[in-house]
């Protein structure tokens, strides 16, 4: 089995759903662990959604984990459960494989999310399940989550994904010196999640829980979003659009325009003898894609406090900006090893989300691409939504920004990542999370008490 170490720091080799740390997100429900008694439980046959139902996912194609759970009809029977490695709000995910499988062939360990239904229907929050799966059907994307197979369990709803053997950048972040990256690592991970939130607002949805915990680092290195019950789908109309000659200054820190104009060619990386069009060969560099979910309005008070935006702090409707603003948070912390309005309380934290200004470690950066890095998160950390780097067009604007350049942010999956963890064999005992009196969750080993799932006793 796989190992998951103590504290907060712990995690390396789990795929935590939903982490299993102090920071957790909040929404304007109660929070409590999913958790049924073993009387209740019975695997009994039932309806199931065969991996053949779920739609092909072409970028999984020559995934051998992938293909070898669509060849058949599954249910839980067909599953061995090896240890629970993470729980949330709304669920438990175990780490699990398919019974006929090799014990060390690494391509033959999976997630498995499991959601008990009877719970999540008496807090109401039915359809927080209901729109993560939603919202896994529709992805097809290297650094999203696809979803494998799912199944009914009694009355357990299942789905099955990839296992991420990396951990979270949150626990990996915590085995750096001072608990931050190197810049150069730093600017690989906002990249890829740059690329992720485009995707994903491209379909209309948005994120609304980005944090260090919820991006999820594969065998090779790279990212993977999860966690998307708090997320929420709206639309997004494509168009396209004139850019600017160059990104706009920041009158505060005056940094000047250094991202040459021919990177903003949306094909850039391509040949144009690969497109018969004259058209296509012809397109303009000053043209750019956009699909944003402008429009999208919530007034739901959700999110992790370090990472909620002002608007959604104050209590006002919020809509794509908190993603932008969360991405924002992310590459600070990436940066610097914290975030930068975070107080002694969850209250005190919302003050200084709406009140106090951004302000960073040191008065002057060490380098022209920490001065990147710091005018990228002041554009993104703008505590007016309407002015905010990213709530116009998207992706689409932010990827033009200085601290991106010499990164070809359409091949980034064929990037050498900063660390490739593989598939590493622990022997450690699990995490659990519990609450304490104050209902606030926590970190415990097994040597705590805990509340179990009758999951665990399969």
């Amino acid at each position: 089995m796989l190992e998951s170490g103590s504290g907060r720091d712990s995690g390396m080799s789990l795929e935590t759903v939903n982490s299993t740390t102090q920071r957790t997100s909040m929404s304007s429900g109660s929070e409590s662990i999913c958790s049924t008694s073993f009387s209740r439980l019975s695997f009994d046959l039932l309806p199931i959604s065969s991996p053949e139902s779920l739609s092909i996912k072409p970028h999984r194609s020559s995934d051998f984990a992938y293909t070898a759970i669509r060849k058949s009809s599954l249910t839980f029977r067909d599953f061995h459960l090896l240890r629970r490695i993470g729980s949330g709000d709304i669920g438990t995910v175990y780490l699990c494989r398919l019974r006929d499988s090799d014990d060390d062939d690494p391509a033959s360990y999976y997630a498995m999310k499991v959601v008990d239904k009877d719970a999540v229907a008496i807090k109401k929050k039915s359809h927080r399940a209901e729109m993560e799966r939603k919202i896994l059907k529709m992805l097809d994307h290297p650094f999203l989550p696809s979803l494998y197979a799912e199944f009914e369990a009694s009355h357990f709803s299942c789905i099955v994904m990839e296992f991420c053997s990396g951990g979270d950048l949150h626990s990996l972040r915590h085995r750096h010196h001072r608990n931050r990256f190197s810049l150069s690592s730093a600017r690989f991970y906002a990249a890829e999640v740059l690329v992720a939130l485009e995707y994903l607002h491209m379909l209309g949805i948005i994120y609304r829980d980005l944090k260090p915990e919820n991006v999820l680092v594969r065998s090779d290195g790279h990212i993977m979003l999860s966690d998307f019950d708090l997320s929420m789908c709206s639309h997004a109309i494509p168009s396209v659009e004139s850019s600017p000659d160059c990104f706009p200054k920041d009158e505060a820190l005056d940094v000047s325009c250094t991202r040459p104009h021919s990177n903003l060619t949306p094909f850039a990386c391509l040949s144009k003898r690969l497109f018969r069009s004259r058209k296509v060969q012809t397109f303009q560099s000053n043209r750019l894609f956009v699909a944003e979910p402008v429009e999208a309005r919530s007034c739901s008070f959700v999110g992790t406090h370090e990472y909620v935006s002002p608007e959604v702090a104050s209590g006002k409707s919020h809509g794509n900006a908190v993603d932008w603003w969360s991405f924002g948070i992310f590459i600070y912390e990436m940066v610097y090893g914290r975030t930068p309005f975070a107080g002694p309380s969850n209250e005190a934290t919302l003050r200084n989300i709406i009140k106090k200004p951004l302000s960073f470690p040191t008065a002057t950066p060490s380098s022209t691409l920490e001065m990147h890095a710091r005018n990228l998160v002041s554009g993104l950390l703008n505590k007016d939504p309407n002015r905010r780097l990213g709530s116009k067009r998207g992706a689409a604007d932010v990827k033009m920004h200085p601290f991106f350049v010499g990164l070809n942010l359409a091949l980034i999956r064929m990037v050498t990542p900063p660390e490739v963890p593989g598939l590493r064999r622990h022997k450690t005992t699990p995490l659990f999370t519990v609450k304490d009196n104050n209902g606030k969750r926590s970190c415990s080993s097994s040597r705590q008490q805990h509340t179990t799932s009758s999951f665990d006793y399969f």
